[in-house]
């Protein structure tokens, strides 16, 4: 945050012209090019130097969170629709579905979002969104526990997770019919049910 935001005041006009430049321009490169982009590319683009780009966003994780922000609303959108869904294993389903399409979205943002849900550290940029991300997804598998839909021993942190997981074989372009039946797997477990456990 710069001294100017810092001081409550609004920010200068090619100052918000520039961090807007750059999110535009890190949202087409990572979708054309992943997440591991050259970040001297995305501020050539932009139109300003590597120095402006890093005075914004000090490190790749604070530029990938700020595009990830702006797409929340995408997100946001589906979780509205979602909540029309009276059924809880119904809505739980289609919420870890529209998450993986959120994770999805740049060639290999699973990994980032991973570490940062795994290492829970407050200076990641990622951390929020992840965070964000488990809660809500411990809600919906909370409600659909209530019906016995999930198992009691699962959690939101480990549903999102999973569904990184899946985003990230997604990216490596897998089948519709592969990513079906990894979503079976994660569902349903691999081992046919007997009567030795």
């Amino acid at each position: 945050m710069s001294a100017t935001e810092q001081q409550g005041r609004k920010p200068r006009a090619d100052v918000q012209r520039n961090r807007a430049a750059l999110l535009e321009a890190a949202q087409r490169h990572f979708l054309r090019d992943g997440i591991g982009t050259s970040l001297e590319a995305v501020a050539k683009e932009a139109g300003v130097g590597p120095g402006t780009l890093y005075r914004h966003f000090p490190t790749r994780e604070a530029l990938l969170a700020a595009v990830l922000q702006a797409r929340t609303q995408e997100l946001v959108a589906r979780r509205e629709g979602i909540a029309g869904i009276d059924d809880a294993g119904a809505a739980l389903t289609q919420w870890l579905w529209a998450m993986e399409d959120y994770v999805s979205a740049y060639n290999g943002l699973p990994e980032p979002l991973m570490a940062a849900a795994r290492a829970q550290d407050p200076g990641n940029p990622l951390t929020v969104p992840c965070d964000e991300l488990i809660a809500t997804t411990d809600a919906y598998v909370r409600a659909a526990q209530r019906t016995g839909y999930v198992r009691p021993s699962a959690t939101g942190y480990d549903l999102f997770l999973a569904a990184c997981s899946v985003a990230w074989i997604k990216g490596t372009g897998a089948t519709g019919e592969s990513v079906d039946r990894l979503r079976a797997l994660v569902a349903h477990g691999y081992r046919e049910p007997d009567d030795r456990t």
